[in-house]
């Protein structure tokens, strides 16, 4: 029986992967993956940087895995690893099931008794919250909000009504095209609140900003908004 282990990747800078994790990516048969082409670089960098021979290492067969081909691909993933081949479940960047699938791989593994294993590494998530100055002793992750716009804004209402029972930071993904939209929507539902946003986090152009939501507003609709972005407010 072969193990399943959850890696974390790094978000930007290649420095940030764990020894654990490098050594897991190399010691692997098999690498499922959102995208073959993304993580074949990935390893040839990590081999460039940080392999002691990189001529003694040999890439893991990389296996595409991602939402559209999820259910497809678990079968084939749950015959492999009973098969005894071990394979590490990365996402394009940073902790796997963060806003990206695999919880229904898992899911199957637990049920069929696979073993699986975590190897802790860098989350957006942890990271933004470190360097926000916001309180981290309770927090809310709620993922990207939906895309239609009445799901958007019953999505912000219910987390502002959740804030009645646990008051924590919220934190949020959001992608570049809708980060207006989304400030748009934040400042009529929470009102000019205090909000910080973290950008391109550990890359060359990382920032972070901590302001007002209108001033954040008008900010992004005089620039073009660039990288993934983590929202983060307190009440």
């Amino acid at each position: 029986m072969g193990t399943l282990f959850i890696v974390s990747t790094p978000i930007g800078n290649l420095a940030d992967i764990t020894l654990r994790g490098l050594k897991t990516l190399f010691a692997v048969d098999i690498i499922a993956c959102e995208d073959t082409r993304r993580a074949g670089l990935l390893l040839t960098k990590l081999l460039e940087d940080f392999a002691a021979n990189p001529a003694d290492k040999q890439k893991p067969r990389l296996l595409s895995y991602y939402e559209q081909n999820e259910l497809q691909r678990i079968p084939e993933i749950i015959e492999l690893l009973e098969a005894g081949k071990n394979i590490a479940l990365i996402s394009d960047a940073g902790t796997p099931m963060v806003s990206d699938p695999g919880f229904k791989l898992i899911r199957e593994c637990i049920a069929q008794k696979i073993p699986v294993e975590a190897i802790p590494g860098v989350s957006a998530v942890i990271t933004a919250l470190t360097v926000s100055g916001l309180p981290t002793d309770k927090f809310t992750f709620v993922g990207y909000p939906p895309r239609k716009p009445g799901h958007r804004m019953k999505y912000f209402e219910d987390i502002k009504a959740s804030q009645q029972y646990i008051v924590s930071t919220i934190v949020l993904y959001e992608a570049p095209h809708r980060i207006v939209k989304t400030l748009e929507e934040l400042l009529s539902i929470f009102g000019d609140n205090h909000i910080v946003i973290a950008r391109e986090l550990t890359k060359i152009h990382e920032e972070v900003r901590r302001e007002k939501i209108s001033q954040s507003l008008l900010h992004f609709k005089k620039t073009e908004p660039r990288g993934e972005f983590v929202l983060l407010l307190h009440q």
